[in-house]
């Protein structure tokens, strides 16, 4: 019989493990959260966040209820109820880096005692849960999975910055390795999330969060090469995309952009294609092609900036070149794989003056020698040229399609006799 009374501990608190941290301790759960920076223990125990979806104030109340508290000690693991791995999952030269995960099952086995859950929630290729992560809880504590406790995998759905769709409100897919592990995590995350979403196996479940962003991927690949062939022939892609967009069945609407970023659709994808490689030595083909084609979107915003300074009789070379949002997505200071970073490299490479404005991201995390600044219209008339990469709220976009400069618009937000779109 699972136990799910009592204590929680959530293993990495990050952009995922926070957020579950915090709504499990609200949910009435005594949680620990598990966290290897130093740093990090000491603000989350001081009641100050580090991931924006998660104020100050519901942080410092839970951790004033007493229902919450950040370690870095192991130790204060013991006698957990069920613990949730959310920690990253790299990728390296086309590799998975499992290394987290290892080394927090490793952490979690000594601990597990007979009746307890560990849950996976990192985003992984199917197969893990069981193959990778069971033998080594296995191996730490000396129980069988299955007999003595219970193992299942959760993939996350969270989405920085989405003030619809938060974690308690969208639908939580949940596997065991049996039923009985099902039936554990299911009712941990009952008590945490509004629905839950129950699948036959952990390997359906990891292929799940692999499928959805995998969809994404292709389909931003999809528009973001007609972005490039619509433009090189002349026909406005977006206003294209809006008419598409009226069809009310049949078309589902995706944009174009500078590339894809967070940890998600630039990683994801990649492990499904890793698996089909290694286990069944054939090619995923639409992943390879969209990962070649959103990779490269960075490369075509640098072409299409050389070709608007060479508009203005400008060279890239000397030219200063104002970018607007280095986070990955909109009103989120998440640069993970950001594009911009290909942006930058690509214009600083051909000898252009780059700066950037972006209000959400902290300062270690811009590029070694580009200047931050404002983000204002001065900011803008200033620079021979403007790219607006995010659509934060926080700019002014129509002050800054007022002033004189030229501005690249990548996601189709500004209006101005002056703006150019993908």
């Amino acid at each position: 019989m699972a136990r799910i009374q009592g204590r929680v501990v959530i293993i990495g608190q990050g952009y995922v493990g926070l957020p579950l941290a915090v709504r499990a301790a609200e949910a009435g759960y005594d949680v620990i959260g598990f966290e290897t920076d130093a740093r990090k223990v000491k603000l989350l125990d001081a009641g100050v966040s580090h991931v924006e979806d998660i104020s100050d104030e519901r942080l410092a109340g839970v951790v004033a209820a007493g229902r919450y508290r950040a370690s870095l000690d192991p130790t204060d693991l013991e006698g957990f109820d069920v613990a949730v791995v959310s920690v990253p999952t790299p990728m390296g030269d086309g590799v998975p880096d499992l290394s987290y995960i290892e080394s927090a099952a490793a952490t979690v086995a000594p601990r597990i005692s007979p009746g307890s859950c560990v849950i996976l929630e990192s985003t992984t290729y199917p197969g893990t849960t069981e193959e990778l992560v069971g033998p080594i809880l296995e191996a730490g504590s000396g129980l069988r999975v299955g007999e003595d406790f219970h193992l299942g995998y959760s993939p996350e759905r969270i989405d920085p910055g989405n003030e619809t769709w938060r974690l308690e409100n969208t639908p939580k897919v949940v596997s065991g390795v049996d039923a009985a592990s099902l039936d554990a995590v299911k009712a941990f995350f009952d008590r945490v999330v509004d629905r839950t979403v129950p699948v036959s196996g952990t390997r359906e479940a990891e292929l799940t969060k692999l499928l959805e962003n995998t969809f994404r991927h292709v389909n931003i690949a999809l528009v973001n090469e007609l972005a490039v062939f619509a433009h090189d022939l002349g026909i406005d892609v977006w206003e294209a995309i809006d008419a598409a967009s009226t069809k009310p069945f049949g078309y589902m609407r995706f944009t174009p952009g500078p590339g894809v970023g967070g940890h998600c659709l630039p990683i994801d994808p990649s492990y499904l294609s890793w698996q089909v490689k290694r286990s069944l030595g054939q090619a995923f083909r639409f992943v390879e092609l969209a990962n070649d084609v959103n990779e490269h979107m960075p490369d075509y915003v640098v072409r299409r900036c050389q070709a608007l300074l060479n508009d203005l009789s400008l060279s890239v070379k000397g030219s200063d070149v104002v970018l607007f949002g280095l986070a990955y997505k909109a009103n989120t200071g998440d640069a993970r794989e950001t594009p911009t970073r290909g942006v930058v490299e690509g214009l600083v490479a051909l000898g252009a003056n780059v700066s950037i404005a972006d209000p959400h991201v902290a300062d270690h995390q811009f590029p070694e020698g580009v200047a931050r600044v404002a983000g204002t219209p001065d900011d803008v008339a200033a620079a021979d040229l403007a790219v607006y990469l995010v659509d934060h709220d926080a700019f002014d976009g129509d002050a800054l399609a007022a002033t004189d400069t030229p501005v690249l618009d990548t996601r189709r937000v500004l209006k101005g006799a002056r703006v150019h779109y993908l």
